[in-house]
C-alpha cells in the first residue's frame, strides 16, 4: 500500500465509509482507517430505524459492511488501524497509526464516539459480569431475568426494547421527568408490558461480588436511596467523542467535539470532521452519512482550488 494519499478518512462507521466512497468516486486516492473494530457505535445496534432505503430498519452490523464494500469497490483502500496521531505542516497532513504513518493533502475525522460510563462503584469490577453496553450481545443470555437500563435517550430505549424480547422485566432508570428519546421509541417502550421506568433517579452503585445482583438508586429530589434486584445493568447515559489524538484543543468545543462549519471544515486547511465526532451533529445514522459525503466534497474542492474559507463555527 502506498503511504501517500489525497484524502485519509479516519473512522470505520457510516460517516467514514460514506466519506471514503464519495472521495473515491471523485477520483481521489483515498485511505479509510477503520479502527480496531469495523462499524463504530452502529455495530451493536440490532435495528437502525429511519435510514432511507430500509423501511423495516437495518442492523448496524450489516449497514457498515455494505458501506465498506461500496467504498472499496469505488477504489478506496482500507487499513484496520486506529488514528493515534495527527500533524499538519507544509500543506500536508501526517496521520499516525500504531504501526504506520501516512501523508495526505486532506484528512476527514470520522472517529465517532464511545459510550460514557456511569463512574459508580461496582461498574468496572462487574463489567462483563452483568455490566454491559450491548443488549444484542447479552440479551439472549439473560432470558427470563430482570435487568436495569440506565439512561433515557434513544440508545437506552432501543436497547431496552431489545432486552424486553428476552428478559422478564426491564427497568429504565433515568434522570429526567420524561424520556428524551424520539417519540417512536418512547411510544414503543411505554406500551411494552415488560418495560417500566423510574424517572428522576440515577444508579449510584452496582451491587454484587462475582456477578451483578442489583442496582442502588437515588431519587434526584428527595435523595432517598433504594436497592433494586436485577441480574444485569446496561449503561447508556450518553456519548463521549473520540478526539484524544487532537493536541490543539482550540479545534474542539467544551465537550471535546470537533468544531466545523456547515461544509464540515475545521479552521485548519484540509482538516474536516464528519459524523458524531462533530460538534452539533444530529446523532442519526442518516445524518452521519450526509456529513461524510459533504466532507468528501469539501475536501475535493480544496484539493482543486486550494481555497479554505471555513465559515462561522
Amino acid at each position: 500500500m502506498s503511504k501517500e494519499f489525497d484524502i485519509v478518512v479516519a473512522g470505520g462507521g457510516i460517516a467514514g465509509f460514506t466519506a471514503g466512497l464519495t472521495a473515491a468516486r471523485l477520483g481521489r486516492r483515498t485511505l479509510v482507517l477503520t479502527g480496531d473494530v469495523l462499524g463504530g457505535q452502529l455495530l451493536n445496534i440490532e435495528k437502525i430505524d429511519g435510514y432511507p432505503g430500509f423501511p423495516e430498519g437495518v442492523p448496524g452490523y450489516d449497514l457498515c459492511p455494505m458501506a465498506q464494500e461500496q467504498a472499496t469497490a469505488a477504489g478506496a483502500e482500507t487499513a484496520m488501524a486506529p488514528l493515534t496521531g495527527l500533524e499538519g505542516a507544509g500543506g500536508a497532513w501526517t496521520v499516525a497509526t500504531p504501526n504506520e504513518r501516512y501523508t495526505a493533502r486532506s484528512v476527514i475525522l470520522a472517529t465517532g464516539t464511545r459510550l460514557r460510563d456511569l463512574g459508580v462503584p461496582g461498574e468496572s469490577a462487574l463489567r462483563g459480569k452483568g455490566v454491559s453496553q450491548c443488549a444484542s450481545c447479552d440479551a439472549p443470555l439473560l432470558r427470563d431475568r430482570p435487568v436495569v437500563v440506565a439512561g433515557g435517550g434513544d440508545s437506552a430505549l432501543q436497547e431496552a426494547l431489545t432486552l424486553a424480547e428476552h428478559c422478564s422485566t426491564v427497568t429504565i432508570v433515568h434522570r429526567g421527568p420524561a424520556f428524551t428519546a424520539q417519540a417512536a421509541y418512547r411510544a414503543l417502550a411505554e406500551a411494552h408490558a415488560r418495560i417500566s421506568a423510574v424517572p428522576e433517579s440515577e444508579v449510584t452503585e452496582i451491587l454484587g461480588a462475582d456477578a451483578v445482583t442489583g442496582a442502588r438508586l437515588r431519587h434526584a429530589a428527595s435523595g432517598a436511596t433504594s436497592d433494586l434486584e436485577c441480574e444485569a445493568v446496561f449503561v447508556f447515559v450518553g456519548l463521549e467523542p473520540n478526539t484524544s489524538f487532537i493536541d490543539d484543543r482550540s479545534l474542539l468545543d467544551a465537550s471535546g467535539y470537533v468544531l466545523t462549519d456547515a461544509a464540515m471544515r475545521t479552521r485548519l486547511p484540509g482538516l474536516l470532521a464528519a459524523g458524531t465526532v462533530r460538534a452539533g451533529n444530529a446523532c442519526r445514522a442518516a445524518a452521519a452519512a450526509g456529513d461524510g459525503a459533504a466532507a468528501a466534497l469539501a475536501a475535493d474542492r480544496f484539493l482543486i482550488d486550494g481555497e479554505w474559507d471555513a465559515g462561522p463555527r
